[in-house]
């Protein structure tokens, strides 16, 4: 009763139109969900079969992986230059326009490959191969070469990057910052999130691959990208006030127009990174945040971008059923963020979850030892069981976690002109995953191509041997690292702290918790304080007597 008492009582500490905002975001973002798992779900696999066909007609040995982890890791490169990208966005516009305009140039990107593969001779799959699909045999492909399909998920990952940004930030500016509305609304969302990607994943590896075919199963994204944009469009303007015109021409002579400074990658990318990295790197309060938040997201992207492709078309024959597995994975994922939700009276910092999170990843040293019989559809959902608590900790650790970020750095929004701290910080950690996930996937992905090649190559050759070291190895590695984060804080030491770095997350948002106690200070705290002001878009619009103490 009394974890239901919390969560009723968590639901009821949002006002109205928090509440109005909060149903908005959650029907746009499901809508979004269910279209990029069918969006990447087929990419994978479609240049996974691509790859693996041109080395059997060829007769050359098999680079299969090396090209999918290069496909995906520039992939992530390339959301670099979309995180960044939102940094100057945010302080600039309204953040559901923002993302709006992003996800809808998202779905643009995603019919690119349709046309290239429609226009080569590509067709749905024919009706007889939907229950007996021939081995290695793939007639209703476009003739295109698959190395093309690079540039065209390179730029989609641009507004991928964007989009996966923005959606980190804007609960702060719904809710503001206080970190238990913070974390409820980011257990919430995930919950829904991952709902609709535990059903997209597994409706599109049983159902839309097998049906439509890996190169046409993504016909349904534009379309759910379109809905989720013109959803969130309906999110109210949360408070922005645009920039009057005395201000921006002052403005002017500080900083660049916006247009300029969106061209000059070198700039914008710079001041980002340098804002983020001198923020995480110069305290002992954030430092933890890179192997806790940006090197765990990596092995759970690792996870079911790297492993889950690998073990389904090597393992097993089917390289579709690795949605399977990430539908597994998602399904931890909301169970994870149920369990944040329900206990984030209890658990008050991330420290337990991302102990969880750290031990969990041990469970993959089961792969490399494994032998499952080959075309069986229930060996796959085997893995997906086991994925599951895997993605159980990374999800409890990343809701509990983005819930700290964004509270922590509220304070800190109004010290840079150009840039917001929490889109910095944001785009630093985030493009430091991408960065390693770019390396380590193409690198990870040659090796095991050597192993394939050398035990026998399309003749019967096995990967058991190298994911000893890609998947075993590794992750007890990013075990150790992330376990030790853990304890780098103040006050970190305790199974679960109440606080750590000498602030207490369970209460008030940390504008509030400096205002002192006199009549008149009492009665400015109780005023809704937003987010954004006409200056810049990020600091506080409280009294300026507040301002100054704080």
């Amino acid at each position: 009763m009394g974890i239901y008492a919390n969560f009723r009582e968590g639901l009821q500490a949002f006002s109205p139109q928090e509440r109005r905002n909060i149903i908005i975001y959650i029907a746009g973002i499901m809508v979004y969900k269910f279209g990029l798992e069918a969006f990447n779900g087929s990419v994978v696999a479609l240049a996974t079969n691509r790859y693996d066909f041109e080395s059997i007609r060829d007769k050359t040995p098999s680079q299969t992986f090396e090209r999918v982890g290069l496909l995906t890791g520039l992939n992530q490169a390339f959301q670099c230059v979309g995180s960044i990208l939102i940094a100057p966005l945010v302080k600039r516009f309204a953040t559901k326009n923002v993302l709006s305009c992003a996800i809808l140039v998202f779905g643009l990107c995603t019919t690119l490959l349709l046309i290239i593969d429609a226009a080569t001779g590509g067709t749905f799959m024919p009706a007889a191969f939907h229950n007996n699909h021939p081995k290695n045999s793939w007639p209703y492909y476009g003739t295109y070469n698959t190395d093309a399909m690079i540039p065209v998920y390179c730029v989609s990952g641009i507004a991928y990057g964007m989009v996966e940004l923005i959606r980190r930030v804007i609960p702060r500016d719904i809710v503001g910052g206080n970190v238990q509305k913070l974390r409820r609304l980011d257990s919430i969302v995930h919950i829904f999130y991952e709902i609709t990607g535990t059903a997209g994943a597994f409706t599109t590896g049983l159902v839309i691959i097998p049906r439509l075919g890996n190169n046409m199963a993504f016909i349904i994204t534009p379309v759910c990208f379109a809905v989720s944009a013109t959803v969130w469009f309906f999110i109210s303007e949360l408070d922005f006030q645009r920039e009057s015109t005395t201000t921006a021409t002052r403005g002017l002579r500080k900083k660049p127009v916006y247009w300029k400074a969106a061209f000059s990658g070198l700039y914008l990318f710079g001041e980002s990174i340098w804002v983020g990295c001198r923020i995480l790197f110069s305290s002992r309060k954030f430092i933890w945040l890179v192997p806790g938040y940006a090197v765990a997201l990596y092995a759970h992207r690792y996870l079911e971008n790297g492993i889950a492709p690998q073990v389904a078309r090597r393992y097993l024959g089917d390289s579709a059923w690795a949605q399977i597995m990430v539908g597994g994975s998602n399904l931890g994922e909301l169970l994870g963020a149920l369990c944040v939700l329900l206990f984030t009276g209890v658990i008050q910092t991330p420290m337990p979850w991302l102990r969880l999170d750290a031990l969990m990843l041990l469970i993959v040293w089961y792969i490399p030892y494994w032998r499952p019989p080959v075309e069986q559809v229930g060996q796959a959902w085997i893995v997906a069981a086991t994925f599951t608590p895997i993605s159980f900790g990374w999800a409890a650790g990343d809701v509990s976690l983005a819930a700290y970020i964004q509270a922590s750095l509220t304070r800190l929004e109004s010290k840079n002109k150009n840039v917001s701290a929490l889109g910095a910080v944001m785009a630093f950690l985030y493009s430091f995953y991408i960065v390693t996930y770019a390396i380590a996937g193409t690198l990870l992905g040659r090796y095991l191509d050597g192993v394939y090649n050398e035990t026998g190559g399309n003749n019967g050759g096995s990967i058991s041997g190298g994911l000893v070291y890609t998947a075993g190895l590794q992750f007890s590695l990013i075990c150790v690292l992330v376990l030790a984060s853990t304890f780098v804080p103040k006050g970190s030491l305790a199974f679960n702290p109440s606080m750590i770095s000498e602030e207490k997350l369970g209460g008030l948002d940390p504008m509030e918790d400096k205002v002192p106690t006199t009549p008149d200070s009492i009665g400015k705290s109780r005023q809704r304080k937003e987010y954004r002001n006409s200056d810049d878009g990020s600091a506080v619009n409280v009294p300026k007597s507040v301002c100054e103490l704080v």
